[in-house]
């Protein structure tokens, strides 16, 4: 197993489960990437294609400017061009309204794939709160998300919902500032504490006798085609100023060699560093998002969404953390400051008791996106390699379900219908 976010971690888990033996190679540590400082809702209901009709309605101009939620720094990279040329042309309703009939199975399972984890180990829990609220600070505003329910609900996903004033609202979350005049209240799903979550499951992962080598990176993967079918090698050595507990004798840039049945590629958007060279040609481009987490009186109880804001806010113990962007951009560039500005920016007159300007954790992550809006699951050309990613915004809600379903693919040879239309060779 190729890393150790939440993806890597639940495919372990189940691989192990099923009876298998596992090593989790992971390049720096445990929930490194996107499945650290993302904003932790399991919202099965609102889970959907990124690319939508409403994307070409916004105009290419929004999407050059630095404070605009979704953000595409002007530059020539054929990367980039390849991904947003595909991700316009899926940006259709009809486009949307297929991908839409291949994620509404994968939705109806994905909580009870939380609780099949939680009933087997994974101590840390997920939170149902009582609503999830959509805030809103004009009149009428609320129309366009609730035109994005009809149309998901239209399309055989059930959402239970309601509009409320801004003063049931501040009920709700007495955080609320009086320019939110009105919102929606959503039923139907939970959230986690993303740090605290992959701890515990990474710890349930060892707890069955799964290695994590953190601090260890994947230099090749090699093998598996018709020519040399009875393994797969990966390649790999130890960072510099790092150490790994499972493998205490092996120092800084030591190299390894591994040998395994098969391999499972899960590192996000760094995914086709390796899958193209098993077939993969889609390419994945990474969607960075940034988060910070911040004090505010009182803390609320739910997570609050701001629709027109494109921004996200979980409570996490007793800070508030705050999310944003879909930054097109290399996975490895530096923070961007005036990403976290724009959240503030926006983030900021809709709350009262809230300190913004003390913030903590400021964090950027790359979440990896499809120019079709849906993820890659199940093997590559060859059988003993298979690749796990490609789901955007949506790694946190269908990561151990994802886990179970590839799985079933690799103990069983047989990849399960719901995985179909997930081929990474499509």
């Amino acid at each position: 197993m190729v890393g150790a976010g939440v993806v890597g971690l639940a495919t372990a888990w189940h691989l192990h489960r099923a009876g298998l033996s596992v090593t989790v190679v992971e390049q720096d540590h445990v929930a490194a990437g996107a499945s650290w400082g993302n904003a932790g809702w399991l919202t099965p209901p609102i889970t959907t294609p990124l690319p939508e009709p409403a994307i070409l309605k916004s105009g290419i101009k929004a999407f050059v400017s630095p404070n605009s939620p979704v953000y595409v720094p002007p530059r020539f990279d054929p990367v980039l061009v390849r991904f947003l040329s595909g991700f316009l042309r899926r940006s259709t309703s009809r486009a949307w309204s297929e991908a839409m009939s291949y994620y509404i199975p994968l939705n109806r399972k994905s909580l009870e794939a939380f609780d099949e984890l939680t009933e087997n180990g994974v101590a840390e829990p997920t939170v149902t709160p009582e609503a999830f609220l959509a805030c809103f600070d004009k009149p009428g505003q609320h129309r366009m998300l609730q035109e994005e329910f009809e149309q998901i609900d239209a399309a055989g996903q059930p959402i239970q919902s309601e509009v409320i004033d801004g003063d049931a609202a501040r009920e709700l979350v007495p955080a609320l500032s009086d320019r939110v005049v009105e919102a929606i209240r959503l039923d139907g799903t939970r959230y986690i504490d993303p740090p605290a979550y992959l701890r515990s499951l990474a710890d349930a992962v060892r707890a069955q006798g799964t290695k994590i080598l953190e601090g260890t990176r994947v230099t090749d993967v090699d093998g598996g085609r018709p020519s040399s079918p009875a393994s797969v090698t990966v390649q790999s050595n130890v960072r510099s100023g790092e150490t790994r507990s499972e493998s205490p004798a092996r120092g800084a840039g030591e190299a390894e060699r591994l040998t395994a049945d098969v391999v499972v590629l899960a590192t996000g958007a760094w995914l086709p560093e390796f899958s193209q060279k098993f077939g993969v040609r889609q390419v994945i481009q990474a969607g960075r998002g940034y988060s910070f987490s911040i004090e505010i009186d009182p803390n609320p109880t739910m997570p609050v969404y701001l629709p027109a804001q494109r921004v996200a806010c979980t409570p996490l113990g007793d800070r508030f953390r705050v999310a944003g962007m879909m930054e097109f951009q290399r996975p490895d560039a530096p923070l961007d400051p005036r990403r976290i500005e724009a959240i503030v920016g926006a983030a900021k007159p809709m709350f009262t008791g809230a300190n913004f300007d003390q913030r903590e954790d400021e964090w950027v992550g790359s979440r990896p996106v499809t120019p079709d809006g849906l993820p890659q699951i199940g093997p590559t050309v060859s059988p003993r390699v298979h690749v796990a990613g490609g789901h955007g915004m949506w790694g946190i809600t269908l990561g151990p379900l994802t886990g179970r379903l590839l799985t079933e693919a690799i103990t069983t040879g047989e990849v399960p219908d719901l995985l179909e239309p997930f081929n990474p060779l499509r």
